[in-house]
Order: structure tokens, then sequence, then C-alpha cells
């Protein structure tokens, strides 16, 4: 490889270090990864789980304004939107601008 190829290759993999933190390789051999959501107990993540499928169930039956009479509790769209917040791979999104910029945008800079 030329010069400029292997510090392009090097930068590429000092990016992907610093911006690719959401997904993991799975410990199991297989092509998947994962994705982590940390928790302070089991308690809050059964909150979030239930607010979750309460909100898609009334979403669902088009009574977002009313609770079902077995279900005394509201649903906390706040905790739930937090969490998707949590899961959103920012880090991702801002490594895929730096490569756009270096390789799409601006192509002189491969070689620079």
């Amino acid at each position: 490889m030329e010069t400029n190829e292997i510090k392009n290759l090097t930068h590429l993999k000092k990016l992907a270090n610093r911006y690719l933190s959401t997904l993991k390789h799975s410990d199991d051999n297989t092509e998947t990864n994962v994705a982590q959501i940390k928790f302070i107990n089991y308690f809050e993540l059964g909150c979030v789980i239930t607010n979750m499928l309460k909100m898609c169930i009334l979403t669902l039956d088009q009574q977002a304004d009313k609770i079902s009479e077995t279900n005394k509790n509201p649903v906390n769209v706040s905790l739930v939107l937090e969490t998707v917040l949590e899961m959103f791979p920012l880090d991702e999104f801002e490594f895929l601008s730096e490569i756009s910029e270096m390789l799409i945008e601006k192509p002189s800079n491969i070689n620079s």
C-alpha cells in the first residue's frame, strides 16, 4: 500500500475506535452485535419495558387518551423517550460525518 493509503487507513481505524461505541460484538461467535442500555436495577428495566408495551398497546388500540380498566397506571412517555434517546447512536453518526467529509465531500483529503 502507498504511504497515503496507510495513513488514511490508520486515521479511519482511529475514528472507528473513537466513535463506534454503541454496538459491541456478541460473545457467542455469531455475526451479531449487542447494544447495551444501562439501568440502575431490574425494577427500572421492568418499568421501561412495561411503559413501552403500554404505549404500544394504547397506540395500536387508538385510545391513547384512555387507560384500560385493568391498568390504572399511566404510561411514562418521558421514560420511554429517554430510553430511545439513549439508544440513538450519535457517535456513529458523527463517525459517518467524518468519513463522508473525508471520502465523499472532499475527495482531495484522501491523499493529503
